[in-house]
């Protein structure tokens, strides 16, 4: 009658275990298929698809000058920041500055 507890509760610590063991396992990320793309992301693409053939240290190196570059301005950017700069500038000397600005 004694040994009668003690197999219930193994038992029970067997099952409980195994109940714990399955519950704690971590469900895969799934990510639909559609989901957008964010500029970082797009640019880690780029960098990741420039980086190959490339390893170790080259490797890390090149990534982290890829990925810290800024992207080039747009026209429409630049145009706005040159003719910002070009503020209190008319005639001539207006023109000659846009020329030089949105050419550099």
């Amino acid at each position: 009658m004694q040994r009668l507890p003690g197999l219930a509760a193994a038992l029970a610590l067997s099952v409980s275990a195994a109940a714990f063991a399955n519950s704690h396992k971590e469900a895969p990320m799934i990510v639909p298929a559609s989901a957008p793309t964010s500029a970082q992301q797009a640019k880690m693409g780029e960098c990741n698809k420039k980086a190959a053939g490339k390893t170790g240290d080259a490797r890390d190196a090149f990534m982290k000058s890829c990925l810290s570059a800024e992207a080039p301005m747009s026209q429409q950017d630049k145009m706005k920041k040159c003719s910002a700069e070009a503020a209190g500038k008319t005639g001539d000397a207006h023109k000659a500055f846009m020329q030089a600005c949105l050419a550099g």
